[in-house]
């Protein structure tokens, strides 16, 4: 079975490659584009920003017209990986492609852009979030330019509404350009609340089937993961994707300190505790719970060692 899926894999990148140095530009074997995708990221992030600015920008038709531009030009792109990402997926999987392919991906994006003034409030609310949290949080603005987790949970917050509607491989893309970015791992499966605020955020992995509720603080670190996700079906292979709950769900108002670890799907963390540094914690707790280690012996040696 893996190698007949593999040959499959094999079969298409050679088609593609074939269709790319013939100069077919409108072969069906043209595979998503990472770097097309990046540019979609960054579009997305570049067009919300300017909102943060508005205050000092008397210009209002200006950025009306450039955030026109932005739309237009992630509606193109998106429109293009897109089918490109539902003809790799069918055939891989032995299906006709779809007909109508453009309509399809027209209606998602449509779905997705009437969404987008939800999302802006998000970016909103999660900006605030860092600086109500962070007393090294000079400005809002200074948050918005330098702060890793606003691109991180931005570009996730898109991805996790392409997600939603089962776009293939381009939300899981999206989220690695945030990730090859900023070192937080967020998959777009997640579902995360409003008010989201990760601290410095290098080595946060959240995967697929974790939920957040509202005003959670993570800091780096931080693995909300799957306990010995090895679980088979009868047929004796992975049980994967949404469907398997094998990640933590963490309520409002949870804070979780650097280098914890929470695992498993069966994983409530209640309202309002804290989850110490260091913590490895697989099992619930309840609202107002605060977990932390023993502390721990320390050795401490005077400048000169004995003997």
């Amino acid at each position: 079975m893996m190698l007949e899926r593999l040959n499959i894999l094999a079969s298409e990148f050679e088609s593609a490659l074939d269709a790319q140095l013939a100069g077919e530009e409108g072969s069906q074997f043209k595979l998503p584009s990472r770097d097309a995708v990046a540019t979609i990221c960054r579009l997305y992030v570049d067009m919300l920003f300017p909102v943060f600015f508005r205050s000092q920008d008397k210009n209002h038709q200006v950025r009306k017209n450039n955030a026109r531009l932005y739309l237009s030009e992630i509606e193109s792109l998106l429109a293009d990986q897109i089918c490109r990402a539902i003809c790799f997926d069918s055939r891989l999987k032995g299906n006709p492609v779809p007909a109508h392919l453009e309509d399809c991906a027209a209606e998602q994006i449509e779905v997705l852009f009437r969404q987008l003034p939800e999302l802006a409030r998000l970016l909103a609310s999660d900006i605030d979030a860092a600086f109500q949290n962070d007393p090294a949080a000079s400005s809002y603005e200074e948050i918005l330019l330098s702060y890793p987790c606003v691109e991180a949970i931005t570009v996730q917050r898109l991805a996790h509404r392409l997600y939603l509607v089962d776009v293939p491989f381009i939300p899981r893309m999206m989220t690695e350009v945030a990730h090859s970015h900023t070192g937080v791992d967020v998959h777009p499966g997640a579902s995360v609340g409003e008010s989201f605020f990760i601290d410095h955020g290098t080595g946060v992995v959240i995967g697929e089937t974790a939920t957040i509720g509202n005003k959670v603080t993570l800091y780096h670190g931080v693995t909300l993961g799957a306990f010995n996700p090895l679980g088979k079906d009868e047929r004796g292979q992975l049980r994967r994707g949404k469907e398997n709950k094998r990640h933590p769900d963490l309520e409002d108002n949870v804070t979780v300190y650097p280098s914890a670890t929470i695992l498993g799907g069966n994983t409530r963390v209640g309202h309002h505790s804290v989850i110490g540094g260091n913590v490895w914690l697989t099992h619930s707790v309840a609202p107002y719970s605060k977990v932390t280690l023993k502390d721990p012996e320390l050795v401490i040696w005077n400048g000169v060692p004995p003997g």
